[in-house]
């Protein structure tokens, strides 16, 4: 059979084989174009069965090769009969035959020899499990090729249907018919037959000589389609390669549309593929070819533009989000969000006197999330707070304290200001200057990014350590030595013992030496010693080992491992398909869980997730709302302007940049991008969480890159051996808004969010900064270094541009990195947006 790829029945009758590409012989394709051109040839056929076409097909053929009537019945009938069909069984059915063979024999096959086609389906045509590879709207094309010992000729028809007709029992599942191929003849050219119609079914699963086959109204055509697919043949010389092996599918194939672009092989042969080239550059296109970018020229045009585009999609923007994919991405996407705005509120809570702390973070997260969710132009993207503005708001604390400024109102001024600008360049459609943004400035702030999660992930973990310090002098012999009691059982039932000093075992680092202490009674005994004399060790201690730190690695390194491996079952050869899509959908929440039960089985006092759980401001000298006068001089509202200038192209940078990676044509959005109405919604934004003293928000690359990630669509059914199609990213509102308003209640669940340990989340920030570097070019290109040039992936760009000059590319790429992350490490990362 073949759907895409041929699959073969194997010699033991019982099984298909794997898909693989078939490999034909050169001699029976043009043995195929000579049946063609002497075949029955019946073109929009209109008949409701299968008898009434081979009646048809027996009495439509040319004089000279017209059959005696007796001939004809006899192949009629030969025609009719039931063909065996090997079904595609599923796990089950296969366990609950093998249980039931030894007593009831051998399975039965579908239908006893002999038996007459049915012109209704079977139970097992409908019950089949191969039906869920078949894609809705496909048809069904049937080839009977084979030897007929009471033929002196061979009898050759091809016949097209004028619809699809479902035609009973004839196909292994039950679809309806549109082709049909017969070529049967004499004895001894039984291999010859069979190779023709392998070639007729290959033909017949092109896309290319479907279109063909399906519009051709005479003979001709047809026979130049073939002559088009054999202008595409590539042969593999004899004694090169093995016949015998099955060739696998590739990862990817190239579409008609790129197929139909490409010289002819002799146009080819020494460019090196230049056409091809051509056609790789026009399918991964840019989004500044976009017309979200075109200039309007009037006030606020690309703004109006972008509200024309998205308002169409409001409704779907909620309906698309009911399935449960969307779940799971809420689920990840919020355990992140809530860690990350508990490492940002504690950082700005240090920088700031606790003016803006993990509760402000908190709420401020929440509701500038929520709102930009219901009105931005992609609400996919996830805002956060981000380094460069938190480099912004120690300067401006500093700054404020030294000339005795009160610090909040001064912040209120230059988020008011910020905000103006914001507005100015939305209303100018300054966002087209994002068509200058080129690949290098992508991948250098994604990978910037993508290594700050890194590296930050890890230094979190190390700085464990100091708070769980690991104890490199125990011994577990002197134990008695450190806070455990001896007991010796005296004849006369007296107790004598010695106790050392009681330490904790919650504050390991409370031991302040752990070498034993010379004995000064004569109980004071070692571990073994004590046993040794029949006596027994008292103290809550006795069993203690400071492996706090060790096991906290463990769980931040299995969290990693489990997020990796999960999301890549998807592809694993075990299990059914679905199982596979839903563990891969699952898999953060699946490996979260996982280390949690980990944990919590251990029993050990690792650090875990604390959240605020009162409502009140993180310091008490401040309220809720920030008044714009009182405490400042009347200039300051006037000086203000000058660092909203700077924080204006920060945030602009910063939002732009991560709106392009975003809208990247390979994430194939549907619904349009909004660049204009995201910056409108984050300047607005800033009037709010200014005058609130909450914290100011952008959008943050690596958590809006992982959720995409979560979101992605793949092709329900595909062909065996081939791989599920990536349809695009599930385009909605909801997954963000759950995340932001679970993020503002996140004060409530505080009992809950306790049993999370932090080494876990960590664990999943090192894989969002992994999976967000690995999905950029950089990455591969940093690879291609290393490797040899024998070794090298057959990558598009290394066959049109010399090794050299990629090198020289990513070596430079390399060191700007390398600058910009000096420059994140000094107190002038407020301007590395710029920078890049």
């Amino acid at each position: 059979r073949w759907m895409k790829f041929e699959e073969k029945v194997e010699d033991s009758g019982e099984r298909w084989s794997t898909p693989h590409i078939p490999a034909l012989p050169l001699h029976s394709l043009f043995q195929l174009r000579m049946c063609l051109q002497k075949a029955t040839m019946l073109l929009d056929l209109d008949a409701p069965s299968f008898k009434e076409i081979i009646d048809k097909a027996l009495s439509g053929q040319p004089e000279e090769a017209e059959l005696q009537p007796e001939l004809r019945e006899r192949l009629a009938a030969l025609l009719l009969r039931q063909p065996r069909h090997q079904p595609t069984k599923s796990l089950l059915q296969l366990l609950a035959e093998l249980g039931l063979s030894p007593c009831r024999g051998k399975a039965k096959s579908w239908s006893e020899p002999g038996a007459q086609l049915s012109e209704t389906p079977l139970k097992e045509q409908l019950r089949n499990q191969f039906k869920k590879k078949v894609p809705l709207g496909a048809e069904a094309a049937h080839v009977a090729v084979g030897e007929v010992e009471f033929l002196e000729k061979p009898f050759a028809a091809f016949i097209r249907l004028r619809r699809g007709v479902a035609l009973g029992s004839l196909a292994e599942v039950a679809l309806p018919s549109r082709f049909l191929f017969i070529l049967l003849g004499p004895r001894a050219e039984v291999k010859a037959y069979h190779e023709v119609g392998r070639a007729m079914a290959t033909l017949l699963t092109d896309e290319l000589f479907q279109r063909v086959a399906r519009q051709a109204e005479h003979r001709e055509e047809l026979i130049a389609g073939m002559e088009a697919f054999l202008d595409e043949l590539t042969v593999l010389p004899p004694g090169k390669w093995d016949p015998s092996a099955r060739i696998p599918p590739p990862s990817c194939l190239l579409s008609p549309r790129r197929r139909t672009t490409v010289h002819p092989p002799d146009q080819q042969s020494h460019s090196n593929g230049d056409m091809a080239a051509a056609g790789d550059r026009a399918g991964l296109g840019h989004p500044r070819s976009r017309e979200e970018l075109e200039r309007t020229g009037r006030l606020f045009g690309g703004l109006l533009r972008d509200i024309r585009r998205k308002a169409p999609w409001y409704g779907s923007d909620f309906s698309d989000a009911l399935h449960p994919q969307c779940l799971s991405a809420v689920l990840y996407i919020y355990l992140v969000t809530v860690t990350n705005a508990i490492t940002f509120g504690g950082m700005l809570g240090d920088a700031t006197a606790n003016m803006q702390g993990v509760l402000e973070s908190f709420l401020g997260t929440a509701f500038a999330g929520s709102i930009f969710c219901l009105f931005s132009g992609q609400p996919l993207t996830i805002l956060s707070s981000t380094g460069p503005v938190l480099v912004f708001e120690r300067l401006l604390f500093s700054f404020s304290r030294d000339h005795s400024l009160d610090y909040l109102e001064f912040r209120l001024w230059i988020g008011l200001w910020v905000a103006f600008f914001g507005v100015v360049l939305v209303a100018t459609e300054a966002s087209h200057l994002v068509r200058y943004f080129t690949r290098f400035t992508e991948e250098g702030f994604c990978a910037l990014i993508s290594l700050i999660f890194i590296y930050d992930s890890l230094k979190k973990m190390l700085s464990l350590a100091d708070a769980f310090p690991i104890n490199w002098q125990y011994r577990l012999d002197n134990i008695t030595s450190y806070s455990c009691v001896c007991n010796l059982s005296s004849p006369g039932g007296r107790a004598r013992g010695w106790g050392g000093p009681k330490v904790s075992v919650r504050d390991p680092s409370s031991l302040p030496a752990l070498s034993p202490q010379p004995p000064t009674a004569p109980a004071r005994l070692s571990r073994t010693q004590c046993l040794g004399q029949g006596g027994h060790l008292l103290g809550t201690s006795c069993q203690y080992v400071p492996d706090v730190t060790l096991v906290s690695f463990l769980l931040f390194g299995g969290t990693f491992l489990s997020c990796t491996a999960l999301k890549r079952f998807r592809s694993s050869r075990y299990f059914p398909a679905g199982v596979r899509k839903l563990v891969s959908d699952f898999a953060i929440i699946l490996a979260i869980l996982a280390s949690c039960a980990v944990d919590a089985a251990l029993g050990l006092e690792t650090p875990k997730l604390l959240v605020p759980s009162e409502l009140k401001p993180t310091n008490p000298a401040r309220g809720w709302i920030v008044f714009p006068f009182g405490a400042n001089p009347w200039w300051v509202c006037l000086v203000s302007a000058v660092p909203a200038v700077l924080v204006t192209i920060l945030i602009f940078m910063d939002q732009q940049i991560t709106a392009v990676i975003l809208n990247r044509r390979e994430y194939k959005l549907q619904k349009g991008a909004g660049f204009h109405l995201d910056l409108l919604c984050v300047s607005l934004l800033m009037v709010i969480t200014s005058a609130t003293g909450l914290p100011w928000y952008v959008s943050a690359t690596v958590i809006s890159l992982a959720h995409m990630e979560s979101l992605k669509k793949e092709s329900a059914t595909s062909a065996p051996g081939e791989h599920p199609e990536f349809l695009g990213i599930r385009e909605q509102r909801l997954t963000g808004l759950a995340v932001f308003v679970l993020t503002g209640v996140s004060v409530f669940m505080a009992p809950v969010l306790k049993h999370i340990p932090m080494p876990v989340l960590y664990g999943v920030f090192l894989h969002m900064g992994v999976a967000a570097l690995n999905s950029i070019q950089l990455t591969n290109r940093v690879r291609l270094l290393l490797m040899p040039a024998k070794h090298q992936p057959d990558l598009a760009y290394l066959r049109h541009v010399p090794l050299r000059r990629v090198h020289l590319f990513t070596v430079i790429q390399l060191l700007c990195l390398a600058l910009l992350w000096v420059l994140k490490s000094t107190m002038a990362a407020i301007i590395f947006p710029v920078m890049v």
